[in-house]
This record gives structure tokens, C-alpha cells and sequence, in this order.
């Protein structure tokens, strides 16, 4: 394996978990908004709202990539069929 793939691999990682914590922090504040008064207040803070869903949605398509990258074959290792030229009767 290559070790610039491998390097490559650990950075999408390592993105993808700051993103998720991203999220996972914005949905906090979403949920914990206070209003003025100091009261929880359940229609403010959809910015963060917003801001986790969208995170979110780029964290599981970022994911889906990565998860593809994994699975990939060796390109190495390929087999080639071919035809046999004319038919035999």
C-alpha cells in the first residue's frame, strides 16, 4: 500500500470526526439556547439547528466516500477475459 494513500486516508478520518464533532456541537447549542430572559427557549437558536443538520448531511456523504475509498480492489490484480479468436465446431 501506498504510504501517501495511507496518510490521505488518516486526514479523511480526521476531518470527517471534526466535522461530526462540529455537528454534535451545534445541535448542543441548539438544544441549550437561552432566550434574553435566560429561559430555555425552544423556537430560537435554528440557526444551529441548521448549521447541525447541514454539517451532518456533509459528514455522511463525506463518509460514504470514505467507506468506498476502503473497499476499492487492487487495480493490480485484475483479470482480463478475452475471446478466443474463431469458434471451434
Amino acid at each position: 500500500m501506498d504510504i501517501t494513500k495511507s496518510y490521505a486516508r488518516i486526514l479523511m478520518l480526521l476531518g470527517l470526526s471534526i466535522f461530526a464533532a462540529i455537528a454534535a456541537w451545534q445541535f448542543y447549542l441548539f438544544t441549550v439556547f437561552r432566550g434574553t430572559d435566560g429561559v430555555v427557549d425552544i423556537q430560537g437558536g435554528t440557526v444551529h439547528l441548521w448549521f447541525a443538520i447541514g454539517i451532518g448531511l456533509v459528514t455522511c456523504v463525506g463518509a460514504f466516500f470514505v467507506i468506498s475509498s476502503f473497499r476499492r480492489y487492487d487495480g493490480q490484480n485484475e483479470t482480463h477475459i478475452t475471446s478466443q479468436g474463431s469458434q471451434l465446431r
